[in-house]
Parts: structure tokens; sequence; C-alpha cells
């Protein structure tokens, strides 16, 4: 079986992938979309990309591209708490507070902006493709004052010393990510978290009130929505998809909801009805 994830090794969608996939040909691919398109071609049996965090909310790129472009469905969900740590080199653990500049991936930066003010508030923050890269930087440039924001398993891979870990601002930091693949898939040595059904639903008309259409058939049903987002259709200005999150413990009444919502005018696109699994913490 061939699995391919947000890369590089190290990252935080790295460890999700192990976490679910163990041993299996793992391939790491240097964009959200160059994975999603690997399933769509069926060069790999599955892909493995971040949908959501806790802190920072949706990951776009894999949410439109899915909702718009993807044949491929969600296949399962791991949920993996998130664990940020700042780093340097052992050439400069001595001299802390010369730091001069701090490394990493967006989403890490901004998962840790109030330890950075508070610690480093005078470093420049620099922007990398990944937390592993940061981390890789700093192994390639022993001798100069910079940190990294990146996991632990970037520190063991590089051999650089953590001087603070778990710095993300949020102590429940967690990252969604989904699986997604052609063919349904089960993980049947680790207990479901939760079951879920992913819905993307859009209207031909763009009238007023088409969001409490798609709230009222679930409310009344007491369905659980466990998110719901608009997103732009890219048809014209003002005009969006929802995405529906929709806790899946009563499929039938799920299904009804769904029908009902198709004959207020909903047209709906499935992106996957899945199990959803909690990892430990990486």
């Amino acid at each position: 079986m061939k699995v391919g994830y947000l890369g590089p090794k190290g990252s935080f969608t790295h460890a999700a992938t192990l976490s679910f996939f163990k041993k299996n040909n793992l391939i790491a691919l240097p964009t959200i979309i160059s994975a999603l398109k690997k399933i769509e071609t069926k060069s790999v049996d599955y892909v493995v990309v971040p949908i959501e965090n806790s802190i920072e909310g949706t990951v776009n790129q894999t949410l439109d591209f899915v909702y718009h472009h993807s044949k491929a469905k969600v296949q399962g969900e791991i949920i993996l708490p998130i664990n940020q740590n700042l780093m340097v080199h052992p050439n400069s653990s001595a001299h802390l507070e010369k730091i001069k500049a701090i490394k990493s991936h967006p989403q890490a930066l901004a998962q840790t902006q109030q330890f950075l003010d508070e610690r480093f508030n005078l470093a420049t923050q620099e922007v990398t493709a990944s937390t592993t890269e940061a981390a890789k930087w700093l192994h390639d440039h022993p001798n100069e004052l910079v940190a990294a924001v990146a996991s632990l398993e970037a520190a063991k891979m590089y051999g650089l010393d953590i001087i603070y870990p778990n710095i993300q601002d949020v102590e429940n930091n967690q990252t969604r990510f989904w699986i997604i693949g052609h063919e349904n898939i089960t993980k049947k040595e680790t207990s479901i978290f939760n079951k879920r059904r992913s819905i993307g639903v859009s209207f031909t008309e763009n009238k007023p009130g088409n969001l409490h259409k798609v709230l009222s058939v679930f409310s009344w049903r007491e369905i659980d929505l466990t998110k719901i987002e608009s997103r732009p259709l890219r048809t014209q200005l003002g005009e969006y998809f929802f995405l529906i999150d929709i806790q899946n413990e009563s499929p039938s009444l799920v299904e009804m909801a769904i029908l009902e919502l198709e004959q207020l005018g909903g047209v709906i696109k499935e992106l996957g009805t899945y199990p959803v699994y909690l990892e430990k913490a990486f």
C-alpha cells in the first residue's frame, strides 16, 4: 500500500500518517495540492493532509480542492495533539539572549505568538515551507544565532536542543487530518473516537434564508453539527458553499435531513462518511 502525506519526514502530518499506517510505503509530498492530485491520479492508495487546527482554523487548500476537484472521499480522520517546541543548534544553547530570528512554518508561528512575543520579541520571524525545514536549516547553519519552532521528532532528527518545550499558546492544541482515498479503510487495533459525515452544500439561487434552510433541517431533528463554514463558490462574488460536519450517530436521521435539504434546493456533494481516531501527542 502506498500512502502519500504532506511532508517532509518529521512533520506533524508525517506523525499522523505514522500513527495510522505504521510501516506502509509512506511517500512525502511537498504541498497539499500535490498530495491531493496524487490520489486523483491513483498514484497512491491514500493521502493524509491537514484539514483544521484548533487555533488557526480550517486549512482552506484542503477543503477547496476536495470540494471542487476531488472524486475520492474522506475515509478517516486523525486528531493529533500538537506540541510545538523552541529549539536551537547545540552551539547556540549558551547564547539564547542573542537569538536574532525564529524560523518555522506560518501555522506553527501563529500557534506560538504569545510565547514568542513574551520571550523573543526582538527576534524577527522567518517563514519556512515546514517546521522540519526550519529544523534542518539550524542543523545546516550551526553558527547562526537562530531558533526554530518544530516537533520533538524534528529536533531528534537534526540533533537540536529543545530549550522550551510545549510553547503553543493554547494547551489543548490539536489538528485534524483527513485520510482521503477511493476505498474504505479501518484501523482495527484502535477504538473509534467518533463517527462523522462531511458534506458540501450549495444552492442554485443565492437567496436570503439559504443558511437558515441548512440549519433548520438538522436543528429540528436534534442532529449535532460539529462544524459549519462558508467558502467562496468560485462562480461570482457573494456566492458560497457550506461545509457541514455532522455527528453521524443517527445515520437514518441524517439521511432524511439531507433529502429534505435537497428538496429545499440544496445541491449536495458528499465529502465522506468516516471514523475519527484520537491519537496520542507527538
